[in-house]
């Protein structure tokens, strides 16, 4: 048996923003948290909803202690903000840090049991769905806003640990491109290329599906298509990224991903190294490791991002191909290709270690060992 969760309701396209109001006053909310980092309050990204609400007589608090890589402490103040502020909902404004931030939030408010918010991690037993949640990204590539799951560092332990939960999915997704546009280009390509990682990982990931597979074809090609002109900060660009990374949302939110994402969980733990940014370094490199355990899939991939010739070619031939297009567009977006000057020797027995044991990589199309895992991290040193 399969299972699958979306939103109950998502909005997208330029001005869909306004539809936060909406949701508000249909749904009978009377106050809302909203959550968002320093840096969006400080360029008045924020702002262009909180403006809607105070236009509208909706009032709010903001929370905006949140950190790019969100962490136990953050998660706790916010917990103690949010039942000091008398809101009945939260608007998460940002990336996957405001978002992960804003579930962690709402499970440990409707479910006080869980207030260690390690016992969140891996796939928790809470009872009750999290404070409503209606969620505005501000990047296009965690897909945030309609999935399951969500990811806190614990700086401690010095590791990242991922929470799935059917609990803390939004109930309302509001994906406007206009609030994308003022991402620099560096983090437009870094979050694309997350965006891009989750498409292909949940793609080729053990659990996929035909319904699964449906979303992940789609997103590999609209990505393929916009990730370049999105990086020129071209609105057809920015629409077209801000869908694309959605629909590779719907997909691996359901199935999971693989030893991509559980690399570059631990590389953020470790290094505080964006998240976008060590997938896009990893990705070719993971996608040659998995090739011989992923049938005619890359041909697939090869063929929408542009590939001529696929049909012609023996599955050695296009699972190349397909890593060639990857690697080309990460190079053409300004990726770097190299994890030398963030990675240091003595760590990578730790590194190996810790990406093993992350909630992502029994995902992985092929058997990977911590030995396995020590190579590819060496191998972009």
């Amino acid at each position: 048996m399969n299972r699958f969760m979306l939103n109950e309701t998502s909005y997208h396209g330029k001005g869909a923003v306004s539809a936060v109001v909406d949701e508000i006053k249909a749904r009978g909310f009377k106050k809302a948290f909203v959550a968002s980092d320093p840096d969006l309050v400080k360029f008045g990204v924020t702002g262009k909803v909180t403006s809607l609400l105070e236009n509208a007589g909706i009032p709010y608090v903001l929370y905006s202690d949140i950190k790019p890589n969100p962490t136990i402490e953050n998660v706790q103040h916010g917990v103690e903000e949010f039942k000091a502020s008398g809101a009945d909902c939260i608007v998460a404004i940002g990336g996957g840090s405001s978002m992960d931030t804003s579930k962690a939030i709402g499970i440990i408010v409707t479910n006080p049991e869980f207030a260690d918010v390690r016992s969140l991690e891996g796939v928790a037993p809470t009872k009750h769905p999290c404070t409503p949640i209606i969620a505005v990204p501000t990047t296009a590539g965690t897909a945030a806003e309609v999935t399951i799951n969500y990811v806190i560092t614990d700086v401690e332990k010095k590791r990242k640990f991922v929470c799935v939960d059917p609990h803390d999915m939004p109930i309302v997704a509001v994906v406007d491109p206009e609030m994308m546009s003022t991402m620099p280009r560096g983090l437009t390509a870094a979050t694309g290329m997350d965006a891009l990682t989750h498409a292909i990982e949940g793609y080729i990931t053990a659990g996929a599906w035909e319904l699964s597979d449906m979303f992940h074809i789609k997103a590999i090609e609209i990505i393929a298509r916009s990730l370049r002109k999105a990086v020129e900060n071209d609105p057809e660009g920015r629409e077209g990224m801000a869908l694309g990374q959605y629909v590779a949302g719907m997909g691996f939110s359901n199935v999971g991903l693989g030893v991509d994402h559980s690399m570059a969980h631990t590389l953020s733990a470790y290094y505080d190294t964006p998240h976008g940014k060590a997938c896009a370094i990893l990705l070719p490199t993971v996608m040659e490791f998995n090739a011989p355990a992923t049938g005619e899939k890359y041909r697939e991939i090869a063929r929408v991002m542009g590939v001529k010739g696929v049909d012609e070619m023996c599955p050695e031939e296009s699972r190349r191909a397909a890593v060639d297009a990857v690697r080309q567009l990460s190079e053409d977006v300004g990726i770097v290709s190299s994890l030398k000057g963030i990675v240091r020797e003595e760590d990578l027995d730790q590194l190996a270690e810790d990406a093993y044991n992350d909630a992502c990589r029994p995902g992985n199309p092929r058997e990977v060992t911590k030995e396995d895992i020590k190579a590819l991290y060496r191998s972009l040193m």
